[in-house]
């Protein structure tokens, strides 16, 4: 199988991202708890002693995006319905909501991606947020083209997200992983950052809330979670928004991008994995500390 000339950087992108994706899965994860305890904790910056910082399924879906671009290069939807089945039929306890438990349950048995991601919510399909908690490596890969970024987020989501607004929360966060990769060379103030991830996404709740997010520029993270969600509802249009605005206004720092986010509360493993997966890309690396605290990454599936 013949592969772009630069596959080994766009792989080597794809990795980052899914590096900065882990971390920020793993430490929002550590931040679920009673309020008393994690609210201080976030005011404090105390990070998580206890480790390993263990990963959920955000983390094992982007494994699989990784590895199904590793092989051919670009998102194959039936090779990438394969291996989202066997990972979660080998390692089914890593926080997969109800809808993705259904839909992963009928992948592991052989049934067709196509009918099983149609199939629910009354034929309506998935508006969740599961297709933008797993989309950065891909902007990452096809950083140089975003109508390809586009294309190939979309057929991510697809096999798990009918929806077009699932889709669409892929998309936003593949464009916005694109974009990071081009940050140190061509900047963007939050706001234009925010505006152009919108103008790439397809109209729908998702842009509008992207559109809302632009315009809080001198807000705290609490006040954008509570005007734009943090995930609460685990749709696309609930969650992606407020992961983006944390990640624009986050861009030099991964760490204080991760603090940013996970002062919003919310589904807050999957916001950081958003942000995590856009901000490493940006900063060109991970904290060393964040990387040896995180469980380490599933092996090929």
């Amino acid at each position: 199988m013949s592969h772009a000339p630069d596959h080994d950087e766009r792989l080597r992108r794809a990795r980052l991202a899914l590096d900065g994706l882990s971390v920020g899965d793993a430490f929002g994860e550590r931040f679920f708890g009673p309020p008393e305890d994690v609210l201080p904790r976030i005011a404090s910056r105390t990070l998580p002693t206890a480790g390993p910082w263990r990963w959920t399924d955000d983390t094992a879906m982007a494994a699989s995006i990784v590895e199904v671009l590793a092989t051919h290069g670009e998102v194959d939807e039936e090779a990438l319905a394969r291996r989202f089945g066997r990972r979660y039929r080998e390692d089914p306890a890593r926080g997969y909501g109800g809808t993705a438990h259904g839909i992963l349950q009928q992948l592991a048995l052989g049934a067709p991606w196509r009918l099983v991601s149609s199939a629910v919510f009354d034929g309506q399909g998935s508006r969740g947020n599961g297709g933008g908690m797993r989309a950065a490596p891909v902007g990452a890969y096809f950083a140089d083209s975003l109508e390809r970024v586009v294309a190939e987020a979309r057929r991510s989501a697809v096999v798990t997200h009918a929806h077009p607004d699932g889709q669409a929360g892929a998309i936003a966060v593949a464009v916005a992983a694109a974009l990071a990769c081009q940050h140190r060379a061509s900047p963007r103030a939050p706001e234009a950052f925010l505006l152009e991830v919108c103008r790439w996404t397809p109209a729908g709740p998702t842009c509008e809330g992207l559109e809302r997010a632009a315009q809080l520029a001198d807000v705290s993270p609490e006040e954008a979670a509570l005007r734009l969600g943090s995930g609460q509802r685990v749709i696309s249009s609930d969650t992606v928004p407020f992961a983006l605005w944390c990640a624009a206004g986050g861009l030099s720092s991964f760490e204080d991008a991760l603090w940013r986010t996970v002062a919003g509360l919310g589904d807050r493993d999957t916001t950081c994995a958003m942000v995590g997966g856009v901000v490493a890309l940006a900063c060109g690396a991970v904290p060393a500390e964040f990387l040896e605290a995180r469980e380490p990454l599933p092996v090929a599936s």
